[in-house]
């Protein structure tokens, strides 16, 4: 099912002229509403008449999260504040929070691309839609609910928390489709084998998850755990919230909606545009957004765009998965480290389970990493002599990916701290 088919499957030569058409409109009246990009034009030596083809977009100064928090709260304004209707914003936990803004017209875009996400995924009107993302500041719990509501299916605004209640609710209300953290689905599938239920007995049949970064061994577990396809979505505060790009069922890459978004890849060092297929970082520009428009936003996630066509009809240019980001990428030792690899080494170990915790210190001038690894039950009880068997593999599959050989700490099954919003993986300990 596609929601909008005039634009998502619209022409790439169609498609273009009609970024370009936005992209000249927004650039002309950021120079006019926006001191910060009037003066980072000038800065370019670019004026709005100078934009003539989607080729200038790269002549465009970057934004920078910073750039949020230097103009905090309304800095960042590009209109009255009579016309702002309603303000979410980002969690803050590295700073000040990112404040967005929304104009009625904002929120009327937002809740027609999260109808295209959630359609996209699978779900139509017919469906029950549990929402556990959160409701709040946080963009996903609101952008979620307007989306379903305008697919028209029924909507259990349950929000995160209290996991019993929600199996509850998804047994009694019959709820299709649950809408949550990769992490929160796994927590969800936890709780029904600790009460006994076996959610096959229920009618939950698809995942919309997102949030934060996941592996696609990630994805295999959840499907074997959850009777669920799981379909993984991607969106920021800084841009819209959820709603910027989505897998369609066929799981190969994520949709970006274009009309809206213009999606560039750049070399996170050198800030230089990539080719398609060719994996670097994702830079976003807001072709319709009115309270909050954004140029050239460097989201620090590590992904690749491959335009070639879908078999769902969708001619929208796909994003892979995010596979880290340029800032939560550790350096240890001098080697590059993601989570994400991490991630999928453990997946793939019988007896571990898909929670962890990486802790970097600094020992006598030397880079340390530990990895605190749940084990399953069954292996928690085993002999200490298997548990060491097992320690020494996870290390040495570690070792072969990563290049160095870190520490391995087996725990307690369900030790780690489990969270119902974005997981925080990484603790690094080191004054650098």
């Amino acid at each position: 099912m596609i929601w909008s088919p005039k634009y998502e499957t619209m022409p790439r030569k169609d498609l273009e002229r009609l970024q370009l058409e936005r992209l000249k409109a927004q650039v002309a009246r950021l120079n006019e509403k926006v001191p910060f990009y009037r003066q980072a034009f000038l800065d370019k030596g670019i004026t709005p008449a100078s934009i003539r083809s989607l080729a200038d977009v790269a002549r465009l100064p970057f934004t920078a999260k910073h750039d949020f928090r230097d103009n905090y709260p309304f800095g960042l304004l590009a209109v009255p504040h009579d016309e702002v209707v309603r303000i979410h914003a980002s969690s803050g936990t590295t700073g000040k929070p990112v404040v967005a803004p929304y104009t009625s017209g904002d929120i009327e875009m937002w809740t027609e691309v999260m109808a295209r996400t959630l359609t996209s995924a699978g779900m139509s009107k017919m469906d029950i839609m549990q929402n556990a993302y959160g409701y709040g500041l946080f963009t996903g719990g609101l952008g979620f609910h307007y989306g379903g509501e305008r697919v028209g299916a029924a909507v259990i605004p349950t929000s995160t928390g209290n996991t019993k209640r929600q199996l509850m609710l998804i047994q009694d209300l019959g709820t299709t489709v649950i809408t949550c953290t990769p992490n929160y689905a796994l927590i969800i599938a936890e709780t029904a084998l600790e009460i006994g239920l076996d959610l096959k007995s229920t009618r939950l049949r698809l995942g919309v998850l997102g949030a934060e970064p996941w592996s696609e061994r990630m994805r295999a577990e959840i499907e074997a755990k959850l009777p669920i396809k799981a379909i993984d979505i991607y969106g920021l505060t800084e841009i819209v919230g959820p709603g910027v790009s989505v897998e369609c069922p066929h799981q190969c890459g994520m949709h970006i909606f274009e009309d809206h978004f213009l999606a560039e890849i750049v070399d996170p060092r050198t800030g230089e545009q990539l080719p398609y297929g060719e994996k670097g970082e994702l830079v976003l520009t807001t072709l319709t957004k009115e309270a909050l428009p954004v140029i050239r936003f460097r989201t620090k996630d590590i992904t690749s765009l491959d335009p070639s066509p879908c078999k769902c009809g969708r001619t929208l240019v796909r994003m892979s998965k995010v596979t880290g980001r340029t800032d939560d990428m550790l350096i240890v030792r001098g080697i590059n480290v993601f989570p994400s690899q991490i991630e999928s080494v453990l997946l793939e170990v019988e007896g571990v389970e898909p929670h962890y915790q990486i802790i970097v210190d600094r020992e006598h001038h030397l880079d340390e990493l530990e990895i605190w690894v749940e084990v399953s039950e069954a292996v928690f009880s085993d002999e200490m002599r298997k548990l060491e068997s097992l320690e020494k593999r996870v290390r040495k599959e570690l070792e072969s990916v990563l290049g160095i050989s870190p520490r391995i700490k087996l725990v307690e099954p369900k030790s780690l701290a489990r969270t119902e919003g974005k997981a925080k993986r990484v603790i690094d300990r080191r004054e650098l």
